[in-house]
């Protein structure tokens, strides 16, 4: 079995949180380490190539979006041979810990980064903003983020009410506001939806030169779940460490969106509330026509009738 398959060939399903870290651990020892940072991260390493790809993801999202429960990094750099950093948090803790920081400086230190032809860093939601905030440490390095919040210092973002609990943590200090910490990427990519009020004030405040918005509406505030389930996360990564994941790219994959229900039932939803008739006559025909979707069929016989 070849290095870029190993990661794909365990599964860590059905494991409690310490039994899942001492598997992962013995799995990597060979190939890379698992360290603990503190009492709530964890750093996985695996080698492969001269690409290394940098994800931040929680222990949670984890068990929930991988059948197998594997980081969702292991996936795409395994298929890919790339080199893998994983940075893991027990719950959204938006990475802001002495901590995590230490081993970005520890890496820093070491020239880790500077090991690598090519660097990407990813994240979706609170792992966003981590992938953007400590994309700082490999200057020329690209980055994805879905959704991403920018901080969540009051003073700056008191807008947003969804995570308030979460304003006792220091966005002020150090790796804090994410849009600074851009400044040296190569390119950076900013993945939203629009039509989130708040996700998309987020995204304007990471406006810069080597920025690009990439707008997805109506598919809503769970991003990433929906870029797996429609096939496309991992061509997104992979343009993106290329640097080549173009407006026009991002809308040729985003057509995904026409065989993807949830998005369609969104689509709808949003039609009826802004009682477009003639668009929901067009939508329910031409969905209708290419699949099985009885909402869809029965409500284009109202409009019709």
């Amino acid at each position: 079995m070849s290095d870029a398959t190993l990661e794909t060939a365990i599964s860590l399903r059905s494991l409690g949180k310490k039994e899942w870290i001492e598997k992962v651990a013995e799995h990597v020892e060979d190939k890379g380490a698992l360290q603990h940072l503190g009492k709530r991260h964890w750093s996985i390493f695996t080698e492969g190539d001269g690409t290394l790809l940098v994800t931040f993801e929680t222990f949670q999202g984890i068990q929930t979006l991988s059948p197998e429960a594997r980081p969702l990094g292991w996936d795409i750099s395994a298929a890919q041979g790339w080199s893998h950093l994983a940075l893991i948090s027990d719950g959204d803790t938006w990475f802001r810990d002495g901590a995590v920081y230490a081993d970005f400086d520890r890496r820093v230190d070491d020239a880790f980064f500077d090991g690598f032809d090519r660097v990407v860093f990813y994240g979706a939601g609170p792992c966003g903003y981590a992938a953007t905030a400590y994309s700082v440490v490999a200057p020329g390095g690209r980055v994805l983020a879905i959704q991403p919040q920018a901080t969540l210092d009051p003073r700056l973002a008191g807008w947003d009410t969804r995570f308030v609990e979460q304003r006792r943590l220091n966005f002020t200090d150090r790796y804090g506001y994410a849009p600074d910490m851009l400044e040296a990427a190569g390119r950076a990519y900013i993945v939203f939806d629009p039509y989130s009020p708040e996700d998309a004030m987020h995204a304007a405040l990471f406006a810069r030169p080597n920025v690009s918005l990439l707008r997805i509406p109506n598919m809503g505030t769970a991003l990433q779940t929906d870029l797996l389930a429609m096939g496309v996360l991992q061509d997104l990564v992979t343009a993106a460490a290329q640097g080549r994941l173009t407006s026009a790219r991002f809308a040729r994959l985003m057509r995904a969106r026409r065989d993807h229900l949830p998005y369609l039932r969104r689509l709808l939803n949003r039609l009826e509330r802004d009682e477009r008739e003639e668009l929901i006559r067009l939508l329910c025909h031409n969905v209708s026509a290419r699949m099985r979707a009885p909402r869809f069929a029965r409500r284009l016989k109202t409009v019709a009738s």
